[in-house]
């Protein structure tokens, strides 16, 4: 767990209708996101609207960050901007009353603190692609010549020799 993501919400009331608004700037020192694509380490400028309910506090965030990465299909640098929002009730108890909730799936708070980091890196990976293409329509790499095929000539292809007759190519030299 990093600090970076942690927030004491000591000077909002626990009072139901309380409301305080944040902006932050959390550094972090990992990529948030998938090996093709990432947001990388740095600074995340987060709005953050904190609300006191009865069960604990509603916390809204709206931030942008751009991830970085490669085309799967030509390698190519990537850059998406990511437009995100996120909403979650953090706790002040467990809900033991619900048996299908999950404990490990709530945010609860940690007395008068908060982890942003799992509403946060949530929203991010799931905007990610799966895939990363530079363009929808990008046709990748030849795999004999590892060249992008956008920049080779429309004919461009590479001669193929069928290895189970190299014997019998012997035999039409000889016979010149």
């Amino acid at each position: 767990m990093s600090k970076a993501f942690l927030l004491n919400t000591h000077d909002l009331p626990r009072r139901a209708g309380e409301m305080k608004e944040y902006q932050l700037a959390i550094e972090f020192d990992k990529p948030i996101g998938i090996d093709v694509i990432a947001v990388p380490a740095g600074t995340l400028n987060l709005d953050l609207r904190l609300e006191s309910v009865a069960e604990g506090i509603l916390a809204t965030g709206e931030f942008e960050a751009v991830a970085e990465g490669e085309c799967i299909r030509c390698l190519d640098p990537i850059a998406l901007t990511l437009n995100r929002n996120f909403q979650e009730l953090y706790a002040y108890e467990p809900n033991r009353d619900d048996p299908d909730e999950l404990e490990e799936d709530q945010l609860l708070m940690d007395g008068e603190v908060m982890n942003l980091e799992a509403p946060i890196r949530d929203a991010i990976v799931l905007a990610l692609p799966i895939n990363p293409v530079c363009d929808e329509d990008c046709e990748g790499l030849c795999p004999e010549c590892g060249q992008k095929w956008a920049e080779l000539p429309a004919g461009h292809a590479h001669e193929q020799v069928d290895s189970r007759w190299s014997a019998l190519k012997g035999l039409l030299q000889e016979e010149n």
